[in-house]
């Protein structure tokens, strides 16, 4: 391998707090503190769990800098940089390096999506710009679009790009990403459902939305399962399947800002269309959340 990953391990995909007009900063700063104290190896801010798409401009660029600013080194800070413009997506990446992002999360172009000739030419146009390593984002689930192993391991012969985030959730998919992959670049799970499945046919980590909630519970059980402890990672992994089912009952981050809401981490604000979680569901992911130790 000719780079070193930006990270090994558990990354969470933070929540942006909201305010009703803006930014909760108070929330964020606790937040980021509450995942460096859980074990956390990197932050991603601005990923599909931060909702970006309904954040301005200044928003977006301000969190950006407050986040890198409050971990100061502590942990690797990956900036979701990715559009369905490559043109965009290019001013987006320029813009966290400039910031001091330490790497960029880059979605597969959605709505208007592409051919996989053309995710190559997307991926190597906005690697070729930046000077930080990119992680290629594949989640056929919100794009309507799916990379495939072939085109994931061709992105990857760019030497900007350091990993794939896999959120297909197909293992068999994965496996194969991974057997075309070795000694190219990284694979980290997307889904925290399969974490343990992702690290046994090579994976590295976990972009990680529970991780707002739970930071520790899913570094550790990530840190058992790549230190080949994976009897244990396996039951911490099947123990946690029925409080992750419950996060994705709805539209993430719907039901993660609702159990952060319950833990004291954020006001749970959603912006439209998002909605609030509906009752039964928040009930069942208290209940969830009890079960696994999170919510005492």
């Amino acid at each position: 391998m000719s780079h070193q990953p930006l990270f090994k391990g558990c990354a969470t995909a933070l929540i942006t707090p909201f305010t009703s007009d803006g930014i909760d900063y108070a929330a964020l700063d606790a937040l980021i503190d509450f995942q460096i104290a859980g074990g956390v190896d990197a932050l991603v801010v601005l990923g599909t769990t931060g909702e970006p798409s309904t954040m301005t401009a200044q928003e977006k660029r301000d969190v950006i800098s407050f986040s890198i600013k409050k971990v100061n080194r502590r942990v690797p800070v990956i900036v979701g940089s990715g559009s369905n413009s490559t043109d965009a997506a290019i001013k987006n990446s320029v813009l966290a390096e400039k910031l001091g992002a330490d790497g960029l999360l880059v979605v597969t172009p959605y709505y208007n999506k592409c051919t996989q000739n053309g995710l190559v030419a997307h991926f190597h146009s906005i690697a070729d710009n930046v000077g930080i390593p990119l992680i290629l984002y594949n989640v056929p689930g919100r794009t309507g679009l799916n990379m495939s192993p072939q085109t994931a391991a061709k992105a990857c012969e760019h030497k900007n790009v350091s990993a794939i985030k896999e959120a297909s959730g197909n293992i068999e998919q994965i496996s194969e990403i991974s057997r075309l992959l070795r000694g190219k670049a990284y694979i980290y799970s997307g889904d925290d459902a399969i974490v343990v499945p992702v690290v046994s046919v090579g994976g590295i980590g976990v972009i990680s939305v529970a991780g707002n909630v739970a930071p520790k519970y899913f570094s550790d059980m990530t840190r058992l399962a790549l230190g080949g402890n994976l009897d244990r990672a396996r039951d911490m992994q099947l123990d946690a399947l029925p409080f992750v089912k419950a996060l994705f009952s709805e539209v993430s981050p719907i039901p993660i800002k609702a159990a952060s809401k319950l833990m004291g981490l954020s006001n749970g604000i959603v912006r439209p269309p998002l909605c609030d979680i509906e009752e039964a569901n928040l009930a069942n992911l208290k209940k969830t959340m009890s079960q696994l130790g999170i919510l005492i």
